[in-house]
């Protein structure tokens, strides 16, 4: 292994141990999904390095990108937070991998990943606002009544977004996606599902 394989390698590994236990695991605590971040960013990296040094061209990690980033996650246990975190993943181990101008280019670009995502996944960002899925136990035909009884039952000083995911007129329940801000002095715990009452 070269001095570019080397330092790609060794700045590689810091950088995915840098954003998934530095940043993620510290503040999400999901232990289910410290493998699969850590085993695609390796297998990303050992898979563009056997490429490349093949002479099979730059344009093969690229491609392996676009590849990677059509695929769909379909876990109702991934949120849109945990798919950024899969793709900071991704783009660690692809630019540590390819050979750029300079040896640190990509472990620059890297760290970069890892800054940003420790930057706007902070907590205090987002300690307001909240999102959940809630089942009412009756439909409401009227959005204003229906944002109205939300920031009743959620405590919310205001109801940012509402989307009817499910209307059953038969068991007369509605589910809808909420997002709101929760009024000032709650202690209202995070986003989960929500069964309420009439």
């Amino acid at each position: 292994m070269d001095v570019f394989g080397l330092t790609g390698l060794v700045a590689d590994l810091a950088l995915i141990s840098a954003l998934v236990f530095g940043v993620y695991y510290r503040r999400h605590r999901r232990r289910d999904m410290v493998v699969p971040y850590v085993g695609l960013n390796v297998g990303v990296y050992a898979v563009v390095t056997a490429l490349l040094g093949a002479d099979v061209g730059m344009g093969v990690g690229i491609g392996l990108f676009g590849v990677l980033s059509i695929i769909r996650l379909r876990s109702a246990e991934i949120s849109h937070g945990d798919v950024c975190y899969y793709f900071g993943s991704l783009a660690i181990g692809l630019v540590c991998g390819i050979p750029l101008a300079s040896p640190w280019a990509g472990p620059a670009l890297g760290l970069l990943v890892v800054a940003v995502m420790a930057l706007i996944d902070q907590p205090f960002l987002h300690r307001r606002y909240r999102h959940e899925r809630v089942v009412l136990e009756r439909v409401f035909h009227s959005r204003a009544e229906l944002e109205a009884r939300l920031a009743e039952l959620l405590d919310a000083a205001s109801i940012v977004r509402v989307e009817v995911v499910e209307t059953d007129l038969v068991r007369d329940a509605q589910t809808v996606e909420v997002a709101y801000r929760l009024a000032a002095g709650s202690d209202r715990a995070g986003p989960r599902a929500s069964v309420l009452a009439r």
